[in-house]
């Protein structure tokens, strides 16, 4: 793919103003706002390269595995393991992508571009298996994943960071966000209904046919960034040196975590991240061992809850708007915690009122999708505006931000399996089998219902101490 570096593609934000947007080969100097990311075509452009990132998202995490067990006849604990250590790997990656995008001059779509790669590659080979056995089959799985997650990291964090060059303001913030994280949701969605029918060879093919589309949009269409010229010295004076506080590059990785308002807000989502990755990872066992359901209810519930995610996004982006987004998140906390709760009551048989329970909690997930980046691209703007030479690009916040998400996955994965398994629980006792959940899945229940709502009313009462403290300048109306 033949890339044109604009000047404004071919430098890093380091280098941009503190928000602004130009269309796509206009070069432009200055902050001022650009109306280019309010025409739908922008929006579009920037937001769709986020569908195909979700088919990579939602069947790595729940249909590889499952691949590789059923059909190559590896070890579930083997599979289990590979997974855990690529999710850590990839979690101490993200930050260092985050740095490294920071420290080089290239630009966010030189970096999106090169993503494309190990995505292409890495993708097709997880899901189109050779016929090998035993180590070989297993080395093949993780070097699929680490590629996979290579890719899916540098994209994600170049898609993240672009967006909050690009919006200037809450709402333009809560705009693009809504729309990049719907067009996510739709990916998700895809995956879930056609990897069944199509089948996982078929689902690499779709996801190529939705990656390359989608990155030709955003490298060719999408608003850049406006660019500002870089400081010199006047004639006849020597060239300044940086200000106390100014951090060269090098600590361009850690520049967020000086900020107060970041790790407050770094807080606030690790528990909240860590609330949804914990059902997230037990829904199968939970739907099939304490609710008795067949395996095929899995993906309908599932497409049940994104549906529901996307459709309440922009409900969600209007009460950021009518009260402020720090208020609007709370909100959706506590819905989520009164609703999630009552899955602790069900037992089989109960299959209608879980499907409840999906579109409730995925209405009240909407705001997670949203209303979080823009806090935080609002929150890096902040900073990079205050003092663009020690905060000079968004790169470091989205690494960090997806450095949390990748860690309580792995946590999610690697430490509530084998608490459930030493409490009792044993998956595969289905509770079709025998009219009553089977002997264990009372703490499955509990690890599913209770110890996420948990964690999501520990998120709000951190938020609620944030929105009267650190977290106040990011109301909604100032970011």
């Amino acid at each position: 793919m033949n890339i044109q570096h604009t000047p404004a593609a071919g430098r890093d934000v380091s280098g941009s103003a503190p928000c602004g947007a130009t269309p796509p080969g206009s070069p432009s100097t200055g902050s001022a706002p650009s109306a280019s990311i309010q025409s739908r075509s922008a929006l579009a452009s920037y937001a769709l390269f986020a569908l195909p990132l979700a088919m990579v998202a939602l069947p790595v995490y729940l249909f590889a595995p499952a691949l590789y067990v059923r059909s190559g006849g590896l070890a579930l604990a083997g599979v289990g393991a590979v997974l855990l250590a690529v999710r850590v790997l990839a979690a101490l990656a993200d930050p260092l992508l985050g740095w490294w995008m920071a420290r080089n001059q290239r630009g966010y779509p030189w970096h999106a571009a090169a993503s494309l790669a190990p995505l292409l590659l890495g993708y097709c080979a997880l899901f189109n298996p050779p016929a090998l056995d035993g180590a070989a089959l297993m080395a093949w799985f993780a070097a699929a994943l680490l590629l996979v997650y290579l890719g899916y990291g540098l994209a994600t964090i170049a898609h993240q960071s672009w967006g909050s060059a690009i919006a200037c303001d809450a709402a333009a913030r809560v705009r693009l966000m809504s729309a990049r994280e719907g067009c996510g949701l739709l990916g998700a969605v895809l995956a879930a209904a056609c990897s069944g029918v199509l089948g996982y060879g078929a689902l690499a093919l779709l996801f190529c046919a939705c990656l390359l589309p989608a990155a030709w949009l955003l490298l060719r269409r999408a608003p850049r960034a406006a660019v500002r010229p870089p400081a010199t010295a006047s004639a006849g004076q020597p060239a300044q040196p940086p200000a106390l506080g100014q951090a060269p590059a090098r600590y361009a990785l850690l520049a967020p975590w000086s900020e107060p308002r970041f790790r407050c807000l770094f807080g606030v989502y690790s528990a909240s991240a860590l609330a949804g990755a914990i059902p997230a990872t037990l829904f199968v066992f939970f739907a099939a061992d304490r609710l008795g359901l067949p395996d095929n209810w899995a993906g309908p519930l599932l497409v049940l809850y994104l549906l529901a995610a996307a459709a309440s996004m922009s409900l969600w982006a209007a009460l950021a708007r009518r009260w402020d987004t720090l208020a609007a998140w709370q909100a959706s906390m506590l819905l989520s915690a009164l609703v999630f709760i009552w899955a602790y009551a069900l037992g089989p048989g109960d299959g209608a009122a879980f499907a409840a329970i999906c579109v409730l909690t995925g209405i009240a997930g909407g705001a997670d999708l949203a209303l979080p980046p823009a806090l935080l691209a609002g929150l890096a703007a902040q900073s990079r505006s205050a003092d663009a030479a020690a905060q000079p690009s968004a790169a470091p916040y989205f690494a960090w931000w997806n450095w949390c998400t990748q860690l309580a996955l792995a946590f999610a994965a690697g430490a509530t399996l084998p608490a459930l398994a030493l409490l009792g629980y044993e998956p595969g006792s289905a509770a079709a089998e025998t009219g009553a959940a089977p002997q264990g899945t009372a703490v499955l229940a509990a690890a599913y219902a209770l110890l996420p709502c948990a964690l999501k009313l520990l998120a709000w009462l951190l938020l609620l101490r944030g929105a009267r403290g650190s977290l106040k300048s990011l109301n909604g109306r100032e970011i």
